[in-house]
């Protein structure tokens, strides 16, 4: 449950913490402890409420997945909730949550599902101890920063795939894998859209009524993450709408095709249906048929029916039917 427990002290000092040592650690106010937990059982997170002094309200939404990316406060503490994504090696995109607790001098991360680890983010933030004095805030920015830029490199990838389904959907020909790709690929977009776009209410709310926890030096650095976001949006929504637009695109050249074979088995129809009419009428055994007794009267009739058929073709194929 606990993948890692820092201290953070003045001066770029930091160390691993029991977490028995948390409550003593958080009683200086230049700490701040960053805590981070995998889908931690209630006993832990009881434990975590009472050295933290956490409401159980937030205590309770920590320890249930599928939560809707909010920000809450609780007094003195914050909670957020946002989800995270990955695009795994295969081509799979797998969704998570993440849950932070965000008081004065602490930060407290839980994950919930896929989600990768977040040591890099934690190492990138020690390699300038001297944001890190700025408090658990701006280790949050790094992390809200990891996660929305996840939604760019998703964003980029799926863009590469939507340029090859292009191809395969400005044909005349239905393609039924293609059309199922191109569901996967709005529902992905769907998703991708409604994770970022709550991103930008939460920077906003951070910004304006936070600043004991986010000041004026960290402001700049959660607008660059509310730029990323509002990006990840924009980008999922146009590549939604040209996947719509390409299937509008590919149904209306089936139609169009289809409409094609039509007009030409009518056309041909037409046709036939010349000799059809001579040679029934020549099948009904009328006593009294003057043709029938002249010598030129077949090849006449059959003359007549070919140069009728051959006037109609070249008038069908003059209007583009044949």
């Amino acid at each position: 449950m606990i993948v890692n427990s820092m201290v953070y002290r003045p001066g770029g000092d930091f160390e691993v913490i029991n977490v028995e040592d948390i409550s003593d650690a958080i009683k200086s106010p230049d700490n701040f402890v960053w805590l981070g937990l995998w889908q931690p059982d209630p006993p832990f997170m009881q434990n975590m409420q009472a050295e933290f002094g956490l409401h159980e309200l937030a205590i309770e939404d920590a320890l249930t997945a599928h939560q809707r990316p909010k920000i809450d406060q609780y007094g003195e503490s914050i909670f957020i909730v946002v989800k995270t994504a990955y695009m795994t090696e295969e081509g799979r995109i797998d969704f998570g949550e993440t849950h932070f607790f965000v008081g004065k001098n602490y930060l407290i991360s839980v994950r919930h599902g896929p989600s990768q680890s977040y040591a890099p983010v934690r190492m990138r933030a020690q390699e300038r101890p001297e944001m890190l004095e700025e408090g658990p805030g701006y280790a949050l920015y790094c992390l809200l920063d990891f996660i929305v830029d996840h939604y760019l490199e998703i964003t980029a990838s799926l863009g590469e795939r939507i340029t090859k389904l292009e191809e395969r959907m400005f044909r005349s020909e239905f393609d039924k894998q293609a059309m199922q790709d191109v569901y996967t690929l709005r529902r992905q977009l769907l998703e991708i859209r409604n994770a970022a776009l709550p991103v930008n209410e939460i920077c906003n709310q951070l910004i304006r009524l936070h600043e004991d926890i986010f000041p004026k030096s960290l402001r700049p650095y959660l607008r660059d993450v509310q730029d990323h976001a509002h990006h990840a949006v924009m980008d999922a929504e146009n590549m939604h709408e040209m996947l719509t637009s390409a299937m509008h695109v590919n149904l209306a050249l089936v139609t169009v095709q289809q409409n094609e074979v039509t007009k030409r088995l009518a056309g041909w129809g037409a046709i036939l249906v010349i000799p059809t009419i001579v040679f029934s009428m020549y099948g009904m055994n009328f006593e009294h048929m003057p043709e029938i007794q002249s010598v030129y009267g077949y090849p006449v009739t059959i003359g007549g029916t070919f140069l009728a058929c051959y006037l109609l073709y070249r008038k069908l194929r003059k209007t583009g039917w044949l």
